[in-house]
């Protein structure tokens, strides 16, 4: 019977505290979330940027897994360097530990009194920004009520002796006991999916004396090794260079791991003298029976939070010379594919759906890359022409690629809508419906682009060809045609949108000139013999040029949508 108690009090715990850390991450990127992508943005090649990017990123989203993730994506989709995602996680790694100095807060028995308050704030008050504020309190409040809970439930465990038996197996006192121990703990975040639950789950142990203090550091050190594997999930059927990033995610706890349980006790004596440092007692010597139940559970929480703090600073520092070694020795590892490849989303859709702030971001590299593909169409369009030439292999490879750009499409639908369903705040909302249009006009873009070779390879079909004059007037609509779908997709990577009117020149002059050339064939057609499938097939490309320029205008103004929705985010 106490076994069942224990059971559900720990449980019902940790699905608070979980739970609680959901919402405040979902607070915290709400309220932070223009500013947090922007600083994903601006990644460049200084290490230093890149390691206080991802510290500050995960400290606000409450997981280095997402934050990985995350990095993944952008590296998947080509725009981040495999020397930049490095730094990134380096810096994830850091900005996690952030959770366990927020357990030191002594304020258990105020998390109730907070989550009901910051409750009732955000089910009643209808400013966006301090209703968010309130979910990340109120999330606050979840976790420290949670932690409480197991407390309460693994307290009885020290006087039981199943359990102390148990836990005696991997009592890091010895070196295979310390390696049991942070085995132990990589296979719990495994299965849990979640470091800064094991965290919660190993200072309530802990902080309860249900193990020691040095078995609560192996164990931390094996839920860093853990948390890994979420990415190495998110990088399978990725492209190369994801799959570097994941590893160098892996590679780099794992390493740390290692040099770190090579010296455990001299680390420990290390983390023994700052404590004593701080707070005027190693949490290696404290006991239950000498000081009050908060004290000591202050004293062990602040120590557990500094062993992990500790690790993941000291392991950045090491690792951060060798930046520029490291990627090498990774692409080595994993080398090129001989085949080209292309990026997908699909892959990390689960965890990304976690930071919707971020998801959106993630969306918005995919568009880019469907607007690369059509200029990519346009150019290899251009080179067929409209004349005699007929290279198959360009023509399999502007039909192949618009089937990518449908498969992208339904990804970015999929992914989209999935984020959409999620908890997010409005703005984000707006921008993910933006985005769901502007991926349908570059879908449509690419059918009209496949439809344009089409009518080409009809001309090929029934031996007909153009007049020279009539090749030149396409020749020109593609060029203006071309000009302003590059200057759209541009302007949308670029965050620089086209003047309204300039885009309306543009818009105005390709409509004026498809009616000029039109009106030259029906005039030509009734001075002249002409045969009707060819003048049928000429129509049509002219309808499909006026399409695409519909499509890429309906982009613009999509742009400017989504440019001023984030102008009024950030004021």
């Amino acid at each position: 019977m106490l076994s069942l108690q224990i059971a559900m009090s720990v449980v019902g715990g940790l699905g608070i505290f979980m739970l609680g850390m959901k919402y405040m991450s979902e607070g915290m990127q709400t309220v932070a979330g223009g500013s947090l992508r922007k600083m994903i943005r601006v990644v460049t090649d200084n290490r230093f940027l890149a390691v206080g990017t991802g510290t500050i990123v995960t400290m606000l989203v409450q997981s280095s897994s997402v934050t990985t993730v995350i990095i993944v994506g952008l590296s998947n989709a080509g725009l981040m360097q495999l020397h930049q995602t490095i730094g990134v996680i380096m810096g994830a790694n850091i900005g996690t530990t952030i959770t366990g100095w927020i357990l030191v807060l002594n304020i258990g028995a105020y998390g109730l009194p907070i989550l009901g308050v910051a409750a009732l704030v955000y089910l009643f008050v209808r400013h966006e920004r301090i209703r968010f504020v309130a979910m990340a309190l109120m999330g606050v409040g979840m976790i420290f009520f949670g932690l409480e809970l197991m407390k309460d439930g693994f307290a009885p465990m020290r006087d039981m002796p199943f359990f102390v038996e148990a836990f005696t197996l991997f009592s890091a006192d010895n070196y295979w006991g310390m390696m049991l121990a942070v085995a132990i703990g990589c296979i719990l975040t495994l299965i849990v999916q979640s470091s800064s639950a094991t965290l919660g789950i190993t200072i309530g142990l802990a902080a309860t004396g249900v193990i020691p203090f040095t078995t609560a550091a192996a164990l931390v050190l094996g839920e860093n090794l853990g948390t890994t594997i979420t990415v190495v999930l998110a990088s399978i059927g990725a492209t190369t260079n994801a799959r570097r990033t994941a590893y160098a995610h892996v590679l780099f706890n794992l390493i740390g791991v290692i040099w770190v349980t090579s010296i455990f006790a001299l680390f420990m004596n290390g983390i023994g003298w700052l404590s004593e440092s701080i707070y005027g007692v190693d949490p290696r010597a404290i006991s239950m029976t000498t000081s009050s139940p908060e004290q000591f559970a202050t004293v062990i929480t602040s120590g557990i939070a500094m062993t992990h703090t500790v690790f993941n600073i000291t392991n950045a520092v090491l690792f951060l010379p060798f930046l520029t070694p490291f990627a090498k020795l990774l692409t080595r590892m994993v080398p090129e594919s001989e085949e080209k490849e292309v990026g997908h989303l699909r892959v990390l859709d689960a965890r990304t759906v976690d930071a919707p702030v971020f998801g959106v971001e993630q969306s918005r590299a995919e568009l880019i890359q469907m607007g690369d593909g059509a200029v990519k169409m346009m150019g290899w369009m251009r080179e067929l022409g409209y004349g005699s030439n007929y290279d198959q292999e360009k023509i399999d490879t502007i039909f192949r690629r618009e089937s990518v750009l449908d498969n992208i499409y339904t990804e970015i639908v999929e992914f989209l809508t999935e984020i959409l369903d999620a908890n997010v705040p409005p703005s984000v909302a707006e921008e993910g419906r933006r985005q769901l249009r502007i991926s349908h006009e570059y879908e449509s873009m690419s059918d009209r682009l496949a439809s344009l070779l089409k009518g080409k390879l009809k001309l090929r079909d029934n031996e007909l060809e153009l007049p020279v004059e009539q090749q030149e007037q396409l020749h020109e609509l593609h060029a203006m045609v071309t000009e302003f779908v590059v200057r759209v997709t541009k302007a949308y990577e670029q965050r620089k949108p086209i003047d309204p009117a300039e885009a309306q020149a543009m818009n105005k002059g390709i409509t004026r000139r498809v009616k000029q050339i039109r009106d030259e064939h029906l005039q030509r057609m009734t001075s002249e013999p002409f045969d009707p499938k060819l003048s049928l097939i000429f129509t049509d490309l002219l309808t499909d040029y006026r399409r695409v320029r519909a499509h890429a205008l309906n982009i613009h103004e999509a742009t400017l949508d989504i440019l001023d929705g984030e102008t009024a985010t950030a004021v």
